[in-house]
């Protein structure tokens, strides 16, 4: 998380898929902290990149396996199409923008949750 956080800006933006916004280094760097902790091998698959200045747009597939009980079970996998939009200022991240489809981890929340 060190590393992640040191290639933000200090007043750095992240507004996670379900539009909620979290502004500075230290909440953006708590917010993926605990997401991670939930989806501890949350992995992209990039497959197209496209930049305008200081502008990137990713397109690619989110996934991972959502973590109960500290553990991982292949039951508790999922994956969706994602996309990202970063705005780099002086070689930082300055915002950082999710676009995906939770429903499937949410599903497996949920599914759960209700002892299923």
């Amino acid at each position: 998380m060190e590393a992640i956080s040191q290639m933000m800006t200090e007043r750095c933006r992240f507004i996670d898929s379900g539009g909620a916004a979290y502004e500075g280094r230290n909440l953006v760097t708590n917010a993926w902290r605990d997401y991670l902790a939930m989806v501890p091998d949350y992995t992209i698959k990039i497959e197209r990149t496209f930049v305008e200045g200081a502008e990137v747009v990713i397109l690619g597939t989110a996934q991972g396996t959502y973590c109960r009980e500290g553990k991982l079970s292949p039951e508790d996998v999922w994956s969706t199409l994602a996309a990202w939009f970063a705005r780099v200022e002086n070689g930082l991240i300055q915002e950082w923008r999710v676009y995906a489809d939770n429903e499937p981890l949410r599903a497996r929340m949920r599914r759960i949750s209700s002892g299923g």
